[in-house]
């Protein structure tokens, strides 16, 4: 799959695109199960990093089940067959290579998960900021593994907001958010997302989720990638960040 030269251009521009039906329903109902099996059916998270509700971990919120207060999990391209194959998949790929190049490494991917009545805000921020790689022009695909809607936490984004590179941020309770003053909220833009399709972003666009105020589930992965040419900036050893196609290159990621 590639983008069109509008699709490309609107990229470009904005600091987004979305693209339906990356995969059909058959595999994202596998994706779905397979993560349900991890949340609640107890398959064992091995090697996988699990992150809870904040307000589940201090005791400030009650669930019923312990499944219902998974905030994120993290790795499971890498240890997960069918996780693997999303984060391969050609479809995501060939966008990946129209705005990266051909060589590509894997950055991080996390499931980011709001369970109904439960999953809070992510509050408005940008991704590179987080992430001790240059230049801050990585890519995710944010991967809808349920419709993503308006009242369930879908993502928000500041078109264009890219282009002002990186933005002060401040330490607020449970997040790291870019100052208020920094952007305008009537500039947002919500960007509802079908089972199946991604919202390619710029690694500098600001966005947001709102917390998940319907009786839905809203689970999605990031899969966030870079060039293999970009540089590691980190204090600690560099990471053995994962190839998904091309080459490597001496002294890079």
């Amino acid at each position: 799959m590639k983008l069109s030269d509008e699709q490309l251009a609107a990229y470009e521009r904005d600091g987004y695109v979305a693209v339906e039906e990356l995969l059909d329903e058959q595999a994202v109902m596998a994706l779905r199960e397979r993560l349900r099996e991890y949340t609640h059916g107890g398959r064992p998270t091995g090697e996988l990093s699990v992150q809870i509700e904040p307000r589940v971990e201090r005791g400030e919120l009650q669930v019923e089940h312990p499944g219902d207060g998974v905030r994120k999990i993290d790795c499971l391209v890498q240890y997960d067959d069918l996780y693997r194959k999303l984060g391969t998949h050609p479809n995501i790929l060939g966008v990946i290579e129209q705005i990266l190049g051909p060589d590509i490494k894997l950055f991080r991917n996390a499931m980011l998960l709001k369970p109904p009545d439960v999953g809070s805000a992510k509050g408005m921020h940008q991704d590179s900021p987080y992430w001790p790689i240059r230049p801050m022009e990585l890519c995710s695909c944010w991967f809808a593994i349920d419709d993503a809607t308006t009242e369930n936490g879908c993502m928000g984004v500041i078109p264009g907001g890219h282009g002002k590179g990186e933005l002060p941020h401040v330490h607020v309770t449970d997040d790291f958010v870019v100052q208020e003053d920094c952007y305008d909220t009537d500039e947002m833009v919500l960007a509802p997302l079908r089972a199946g399709g991604g919202l390619f972003f710029h690694s500098l666009l600001p966005h947001y989720t709102a917390p998940n105020r319907s009786q839905n589930w809203r689970r999605a992965i990031a899969l966030s990638y870079m060039s293999a040419k970009s540089t590691y900036t980190g204090d600690n050893e560099k990471p053995d960040y994962l190839t998904i196609q091309g080459q490597s290159f001496p002294g890079c990621v």
